[in-house]
C-alpha cells in the first residue's frame, strides 16, 4: 500500500522521528538492556530510561517493522500538518507511557511481566486509530477466497509488531491504541493545542541525512499542511484555467480529499481539484498533476 510520494515529502516531523528512533536503536540496543521496568522507575529512579524506552527498539525485527509503520504513517502529517502531528506524537507517547507505567504497577504479582518491550509502540499503535477511521480503502482483492484490501498489509505488519515479544509487546500496543482513541475523542481539548513556531522551525535544522529537503509548516495551517506547492498550486490551477474561478459549489467528500492528501497533494488544492472534477478522484489527480507540470 502506498502512502503517497516516496521519501519524507511534506513530512519533516516524521522524518526527524524516524531518524532519531533508528539511530538510538542501533547505538543502544547492543550496549544497554532496553525495556521499561518498575524497578528502574520507582526504585532506581532511572528516569532517562523512560525516554529511551519510548524511542529505541530492542531488536532488529522490531526495528524493521516499526520503522516501516512509522514511515507509512507519515500520511497523517501530510493530512493535518506538522504542528498538529507533533502534538499527536507527544500526546500519544506521554499517555501511552503513563498507561504502561500503570500496567507495570498492577502486574507486579506476575514476575514474568516485570518488563515491557522498548520502542515507540505507543505512537505506532495510536496511529492505527486514525488509520482505521480516516484512511479509505482504495482497492480490494481476493486471496484463497479471503477478502482483503490494500490496508490489510499495514494491519498485518502491525500484528507482527504487536506480538513480536508476545505479552511484553502486547501491553504497550494496547496502551497505544487507548492513547490514540483518547486523542480522537479530543480528551483534555488536545485538538486545540499547538506548538510555538520556534519549536517547529527548529525541526528544519535537524541534520539532513537524506536527499529530501526539510520543510516546516505554518502555524495557521490546520488541515493540509506543509505543502511544497500550496498556494502556488492553487494559483497555477486558476491561472492556466485548469481550475477556473467561479466553479459551482460541490463539497468534496472527506474520503476523496484524504486520498489525494495521502498522495502528497495539499488539502486546499485537493478540494479545488475535486470540485472541478465533480468529486472524481482520478480526474482530480490528473488536474493536480497537470498543474504541477505548468
Amino acid at each position: 500500500m502506498n502512502a503517497g510520494p516516496s521519501g519524507f515529502h511534506n513530512a519533516p516531523v516524521t522524518r526527524t522521528f524516524v531518524i532519531a528512533s533508528a539511530l538510538l536503536s542501533v547505538l543502544l540496543s547492543h550496549s544497554l538492556r532496553l525495556g521499561l521496568t518498575y524497578e528502574d522507575i520507582f526504585k532506581n529512579f532511572r528516569f532517562w530510561r523512560l525516554i529511551v524506552s519510548t524511542l529505541a527498539f530492542s531488536s532488529t525485527p522490531e526495528l524493521m517493522f516499526g520503522l516501516y509503520l512509522l514511515y507509512y504513517f507519515r500520511v497523517f502529517e501530510r493530512q493535518i500538518g506538522s504542528n498538529k502531528h507533533s502534538v499527536f506524537i507527544v500526546f500519544s507517547m506521554i499517555v501511552s507511557l503513563l498507561l504502561e507505567i500503570l500496567a507495570l504497577t498492577y502486574l507486579l504479582a506476575d514476575p514474568s511481566l516485570n518488563m515491557l518491550v522498548s520502542g515507540p509502540y505507543g505512537l505506532i499503535f495510536a496511529s492505527f486509530v486514525p488509520f482505521y477511521f480516516d484512511i479509505p480503502v482504495s482497492s480490494r482483492f481476493t486471496i484463497f477466497s479471503l477478502q482483503l484490501s490494500d490496508k490489510s498489509f499495514i494491519y498485518l505488519a502491525g500484528l507482527q509488531l504487536l506480538f513480536s515479544s508476545w505479552k511484553w509487546s502486547l501491553i504497550p500496543g494496547i496502551c497505544g491504541v487507548l492513547a490514540g482513541s483518547l486523542y480522537r475523542l479530543n480528551a483534555f481539548g488536545i485538538h486545540r493545542v499547538k506548538f510555538p513556531d520556534a519549536f517547529m522551525s527548529s525541526l528544519s535544522r535537524f541534520p539532513r541525512l537524506s536527499g529530501n529537503s526539510m520543510q516546516t509548516s505554518s502555524s495557521g495551517n490546520n488541515i493540509g499542511s506543509i505543502p511544497s506547492y500550496p498556494g502556488h498550486q492553487v494559483e497555477t490551477l486558476q491561472r492556466n484555467n485548469i481550475f477556473p474561478t467561479g466553479v459551482a459549489d460541490q463539497e468534496p467528500s472527506d474520503s476523496a480529499v484524504a486520498t489525494l492528501v495521502s498522495m502528497g497533494f495539499d488539502s486546499a488544492s485537493a478540494r479545488l481539484a475535486l470540485v472541478q472534477a465533480r468529486n472524481d478522484v482520478n480526474i482530480a489527480t490528473n488536474i493536480l498533476l497537470e498543474a504541477q507540470a505548468h
